[in-house]
């Protein structure tokens, strides 16, 4: 604490201050395809990136690292610490390479225009007992109107000294990169044919290329075909001679600078530890930037980003562990990975207005219009959000962004609102939002086709509600608005806001939320219209005639609408009703009660409310199995007859894991007897997503039938902190003790798998605990965080 009380006053940095300021928001990591990659909060603008090689032979070139992507082997590629204000640390590990790289990003607010920034990169080898010679690219390029250019003279040689470039964009105005080596690099300066290179060794390699709109991000193939066209005489020239030049003499940029290029790539090579740095100077901001910025910067944001988790995210004693100290640090981790997967996508996306399946033809979803069919793109727009996995799935998906948003939201209520805002924004004027977000050419080229298509009638679980519960609980916690800590805001040394801020702090949040309301209840009539199910078409008993829901766009053998894609569910038919979304629904009208009640909307509230009543009184009449002691799926058997799917797994336990049922329900004791049976749900690494005793668990794609999904332990863990094991019932004190039991256990695995792997996983193995499928996914495993904190 008191290191950086010294440190903050050396720096023009405003940590989050003044109230609900978004300008240092403007840049970012906002690149998280990317090992590292940085762009504004702008659609057409200025994009950085990272490319790296190594130089030990000639193949490496083939294998550059850029995106990241599972197939490059890398050990793990982790933020220590980030904040999305401020900056951060990550380190990656590349052993094929044999180099540890960690990138430093600091941001440096001031002017009118986001601010200025700067980067280092520098490396060192894992091993020193073996070589490690890399090559670094660092790469700017400008989509839409401005210019670039380069200030430092050319050279065919390359250049020695700093490197400087001259810029000027919409929303950004004039700024400057430089590009300064450390001051210890050392090139390769032996091997065969040294003397007929060594003009060119050790020096700085810069080409300007000219690429067409829209293509910037497809920078690295450019850059690549720019070293291998420049190496491809030499290395015909050589060819013959029995012995090759040293890789790092020949894969080098060609030094050619076009007339009008939009994108600049930078090149250095090295033996051993290495270090450059980036500065990004605004002009508006009038400040100059140099290696003690960075220096004591980032000291400055490790030391605030410590202090921080520290206040928000406290391990209770009641969580213990042989390696406390590393789990913190690994909670730390994965915090920051979550807010390191925070993007900006701007662009086109596809939707096929008039698609259905056979079982959803009927279904009369939008008035009186005529669908248009086939795929067609939209217009373009822009979407800030968190990422389920760098790796994996870079881009947005509604099912996630919720759970991303609590945590998130934990840290800063100004950004959640900022993520959120975005979302409420693609809501369209029938209500509809697709579930997942593909913007533009750079998303869709991580996609396969089958995936890339959006069909207005296809819904999502509507978890963005938990994210608005979520900030309404902080408004109405015994005050008439969230305080500064509430919104994330840090008002330096003294801790202590101005009472002005403060004040304009809660009436933007208000705001915020207002503007959302009308949206949001688009969006919820969206649901209701076009998710109904049918009750007394099959002469279904319930209390309510019309509050039953089914997930349209499910194909025979995946729902993937509801998020759990191959979960066992009966034969498709336009008669079935599902739990989840009706449990879903009634969560979503919890929310919306809350929401109206809020602001004032009294009469919507009142609605609301009725509607919620009904849906939970059909959930037990059109739901409860009494044989199997569940809650089931409606499906229609061979005689067309209404019947129960009960298939017991996550399913089963949505009007539990959502708070739906009283801590007085007569089924809450068969739901904790299912979840707490080994031979069921029950595992020493977490609840798993299908009973073990069914005859599916396992088989199949084995995506949702068994494996161990931690945002399901989330809510698992949520319904029984906050409402079972806190409320009066005659099951509270057993469900205080399988809370205590699977927090440990659904903490303990993840932790041990990132220990034993160096990353977080998708999901879990049913059996072994072990990670499988993408990683790093630090979108809702990151939850881990919120878990240890007990915030749920």
């Amino acid at each position: 604490m008191h290191f950086l009380w010294l440190l903050l006053p050396l720096l023009p940095l405003a940590y989050s201050s003044p109230a609900n300021n978004t300008e240092n928001l403007l840049w970012g990591a906002y690149r998280p395809n990317l090992y590292f990659g940085l762009r504004p909060r702008l659609p057409q603008s200025l994009m950085t990136g990272l490319i790296w090689f190594g130089t030990q032979d000639y193949q490496s070139i083939s294998k550059a690292r850029h995106a990241c992507d599972q197939g490059d082997g890398l050990d793990s590629y982790t933020w220590t610490h980030f904040d999305p204000r401020q900056g951060g640390v990550q380190i990656l590990q590349d052993s094929q390479n044999n180099v540890k790289i960690t990138t430093e990003l600091l941001k440096v607010p001031g002017g009118s225009h986001g601010g200025s920034w700067a980067a280092r990169i520098k490396g060192a080898p894992i091993d020193p007992q073996y070589p490690s010679r890399i090559s670094t690219i660092f790469y700017f390029g400008l989509e839409g109107l401005g210019g670039l250019d380069m200030i430092t003279d050319e050279s065919e040689n390359g250049i020695d000294g700093p490197v400087q470039f001259s810029g000027s964009a919409p929303d950004l105005n004039d700024f400057t990169i430089r590009i300064v080596d450390g001051p210890d690099n050392v090139a390769v300066t032996t091997g065969p044919y040294y003397e007929e290179f060594e003009e060119r060794l050790g020096k700085t390699h810069v080409t300007g290329l000219r690429l067409p709109p829209g293509q910037i991000w497809t920078a690295k193939d450019h850059i690549i075909q720019n070293i291998v066209s420049h190496a491809s005489p030499l290395a015909e020239k050589y060819r013959s001679a029995g012995q090759a030049p040293d890789p790092s003499f020949i894969l080098q940029l060609s030094d050619d600078v076009l007339t009008a290029s939009n994108l600049f790539a930078v090149q250095k090579s090295f033996d051993g530890e290495f270090q450059f740095d980036v500065f990004f100077e605004s002009a508006s901001a009038n400040t100059a930037l140099d290696a003690s910025t960075i220096d004591q910067g980032i000291a400055a944001i490790v030391a605030s980003f410590d202090n921080q988790f520290e206040e928000t995210f406290p391990i209770p004693s009641s969580y213990t562990a042989d390696d406390i100290a590393g789990v913190k640090s690994f909670s730390k981790a994965i915090t920051s990975n979550l807010f390191g997967g925070i993007g900006y996508f701007y662009g086109t996306s596809i939707v096929d207005k008039g698609f259905a399946y056979e079982w959803d033809q009927d279904d009369e979803v939008d008035d009186d219009e005529e669908e248009e069919k086939g795929a067609r793109l939209t217009e373009p727009r822009a979407l800030l959000t968190a990422t389920p996995s760098r790796s994996f799935f870079p881009r947005g998906f509604y099912w996630d962004e919720g759970f991303h948003l609590l945590h998130i939201g934990a840290w800063d209520t100004e950004l959640s609102l900022e993520i959120l805002k975005d979302w409420i924004k693609l809501i369209d004027d029938n209500g509809w939002v697709a579930r997942e977000q593909i913007l533009g050419e750079e998303a869709r080229s991580r996609v396969p086709p089958q995936f890339q298509t959006q069909v207005p009638t296809f819904a999502n679980p509507p978890t963005l509600t938990m994210a608005i519960t979520a900030i309404i609980n902080q408004f109405s916690a015994g005050h008439d608005g969230p305080s500064d800590a509430d919104l994330g805001m840090d008002y330096g040394m003294g801790g202590q806001a101005p009472l002005s801020a403060i004040s304009d702090s809660r009436a933007a949040a208000q705001s915020s939320l207002r503007e959302m309301y009308q949206p949001l209840k688009r969006h919820y009539e969206w649901f209701r219209r076009t998710q109904r199910g049918q009750i007394k078409q099959y002469g279904r008993r319930a209390r309510s005639r019309t509050e039953g829901y089914r997930w349209r766009g499910r194909s025979e053998a995946h729902v993937l609408t509801s998020g759990m894609d191959d979960y066992p569910r009966g034969p498709p038919h336009a008669g079935e009703l599902h739990l989840d979304l009706i449990s879903w629904m009634g969560f979503f009208s919890r929310t919306m009660k809350d929401f109206a009640e809020f602001i004032g909307e009294e009469e919507d509230a009142e609605s609301f409310g009725e509607i919620e009543r009904a849906i939970i009184n059909n959930i037990d009449d059109l739901h409860w199995n009494e044989e199997s002691e569940m809650y089931c799926d409606v499906g229609i058997d061979s005689d067309d007859d209404s019947t129960h799917i009960c298939n017991a797994g996550y399913l089963s336990l949505f009007p539990f894991m959502l708070s739906l049922l009283p801590s007085d329900s007569p089924h809450l004791g068969p739901i904790l007897d299912m979840l707490r049976d080994p031979e069921q749900l029950w595992s020493e690494h977490g609840i798993r997503s299908l009973s073990k005793s069914h005859a599916d668990f396992g088989q199949g794609e084995n995506y949702w039938r068994g494996p161990i999904w931690v945002q399901m332990n989330y809510m698992v863990l949520g319904a029984l902190h906050n409402t079972y094991a806190r409320q009066e019932g005659p099951f509270q004190e057993r469900a205080q003790k399988i809370y205590d039991e699977l927090r440990k256990n659904v903490v303990d695995n993840v932790f041990k798998e990132y220990q034993r792997t160096g990353y977080v996983w998708e999901q879990y193995d049913a059996l072994t605990g072990e990670g499988r499928r993408s990683h790093p996914f630090t979108g809702w495993t990151s939850l881990v965080t919120l878990i240890l904190a007990e915030k749920y």
